[in-house]
């Protein structure tokens, strides 16, 4: 089968295009029949993999890039199950890589592509707000993790610790300066079957398919992208001083039994905050909301993983 390469040139500070120079010299090497697209702008990736795709026939796509360029082409494919998708990581969080044990070496990403011993069929959700909807692989969230994910996007913190190859850590900087700003919502979430419930002064819900995001904060140990149900993480009625606490631990899975953090396993929820909120997909920022949904498709995407 041919494979179609989705690269993303100015993933990390530029990085993606190194990589790239590395590995097809590889390709060329086994005598790979392949087709190389490089991303010129944002949603570029998700043109791309429509483009690829729109003839509802199997395909084989590669993407070298980070947690948000995997969100673009997944955004893109016609129909999901008949797509194999690799992931070769080269962006700043890389949750993506992080929760299918995904090695970060390229070349040996590359070789577990090119020689799959373990494809998933892993879940996608898709987030509902305002009438649109954006699908996610990694996560998708509402409150205090969106709004990081949004200063992250435009931080020179990012860019900063990328030179030095500490990227995921932007995210931690930044979530220590929100939690000064940020004040807690009153949170409704309606589950399958018309259950509600209400929180108190909320930081935020997280719809995870995988453990981890914002650059490895492992919020639902437990998540398993092929399951067929979302974890969902919410954050409530903590004082500042115990968040800042408890953010160390997230990133073991340790905080998970402590007062003010809920699990819940569902297919779909709605929620309903007492002010918009902001949101996003795989760590991309959408709009304040005050009304959303998250749900898993039917549909499955088959993921090569390590």
């Amino acid at each position: 089968m041919k494979y179609h390469f989705i690269v993303n040139p100015k993933s990390r500070s530029g990085m993606g295009e190194m990589i790239w120079t590395m590995i097809e010299p590889e390709l060329k090497k086994r005598r790979v029949d392949y087709q190389r697209y490089l991303t010129e702008k944002r949603r570029h990736a998700e043109k791309i993999a429509a483009g690829i795709t729109a003839d509802e026939q199997e395909h084989m796509i590669v993407v070298l890039g980070g947690d948000g360029t995997v969100n673009e082409v997944i955004n893109g494919i016609r129909i999901p199950e008949k797509v194999t998708l690799g992931y070769i990581p080269i962006g700043s969080s890389n949750d993506f890589a992080r929760g299918l044990n995904i090695p970060k070496d390229p070349m040996e990403a590359l070789n577990i592509i090119l020689d799959p011993r373990n494809i998933i069929h892993m879940d996608l959700g898709v987030l509902t707000a305002a009438g649109r909807q954006r699908r996610f692989a990694v996560s998708a969230g509402i409150g205090f993790d969106a709004a990081v994910c949004h200063e992250v996007c435009v931080s020179r913190w990012k860019v900063l610790l990328n030179r030095i190859g500490l990227g995921k850590l932007s995210y931690a900087v930044v979530a220590l300066d929100r939690l000064k700003k940020d004040r807690p919502v009153r949170m409704t979430v309606i589950l399958p079957g018309g259950m509600e419930q209400i929180f108190e002064k909320t930081y935020f819900a997280a719809f995870m398919n995988l453990p981890y995001e914002g650059g490895g904060f492992k919020f639902c140990p437990e998540a398993v992208p092929s399951d067929g149900l979302m974890d969902v993480v919410i954050v409530h009625g903590l004082p500042v001083m115990k968040i800042l606490c408890l953010l160390p631990l997230a990133f073991w899975g340790k905080h998970v039994g402590f007062r003010g953090v809920t699990l819940l396993k569902c297919r779909k929820v709605q929620i309903k905050t007492s002010i918009p909120f902001p949101l996003h997909t795989d760590g991309e920022p959408g709009f304040p909301r005050r009304e959303i949904a998250a749900a898993l498709m039917q549909s499955r995407l088959n993921v090569i993983t390590g």
